[in-house]
């Protein structure tokens, strides 16, 4: 079967894959929220009707600061952990994401990189098909109230890019959203999905892709 042409990305470099890449040794790192699943503070935001949730790293790069936010609206409202989960639980992911996933996955490892927690992924990731997931963890008091957050690692996105490149790996990324930035940056090829406008402009050394489809293809250039 006759790989599909890639899509044509205007002046943007086209990057050569070393040797190992053509042995399998490629690897491709997924953002999940706004490239796989819905936004789940959006979805929140939606059930509870408090606006300011709407807010995500699109928005706010400062992750640290948005966190501190939302948990701080979700103490002054008497929102728990579990309703938190019960809202999750009716996501589903984004249309078109799991055929792109599986069709992905048929020619490359892939490993999905994200900034949300386990006690929050569980039921999306069961939807894609549990592939290999690597984010962080929530601390919750006596009352279900979460507490704090807990990053695997600083900046563990770009950390882990880099970690596979150093291990010989030829790594793609794509993600939505300024908390992807770092991640993409040190991938041997990035793309942006879907992303503002602004980013666009702002971060013009990134290929685009607006549909699945579209990523599919660019993702699969050196297969």
């Amino acid at each position: 079967m006759m790989t599909p042409k890639p899509p044509s990305f205007g002046a943007q470099r086209r990057l050569v894959p070393p040797p190992s890449a053509a042995a399998g040794a490629q690897i491709c790192c997924l953002d999940l929220e706004g490239v796989l699943v819905p936004e789940i503070w959006i979805a929140v935001a939606r059930k509870t009707r408090i606006s300011s949730l709407r807010l995500t790293t699109r928005d706010e790069p400062n992750y640290d600061l948005l966190m501190r936010r939302r948990l701080e609206i979700l103490r002054k409202n008497k929102i728990t952990l579990r309703q938190i989960q019960k809202i999750i639980a009716t996501l589903r992911p984004l249309p078109g994401a799991a055929s792109f996933l599986k069709d992905l996955r048929r020619h490359s490892q892939v490993i999905v990189l994200s900034d949300t927690y386990y006690e929050f992924a569980g039921p999306l990731m069961e939807k894609l098909g549990r592939p290999t997931l690597f984010c962080n963890w929530l601390e919750v008091d006596a009352q279900g109230y979460i507490r704090r957050y807990r990053l695997r690692q600083k900046d563990g996105k770009a950390r882990i890019v880099e970690t596979l490149k150093n291990s010989g790996f030829y790594v793609q990324a794509a993600g939505d959203s300024y908390n992807d930035v770092t991640m993409l940056s040190k991938a041997d090829r990035g793309v942006l999905f879907r992303p503002p406008e602004r980013m666009v402009r702002e971060y013009p050394q990134f290929q685009v892709a607006r549909t699945h489809t579209a990523l599919l293809l660019a993702l699969s250039a050196f297969v």
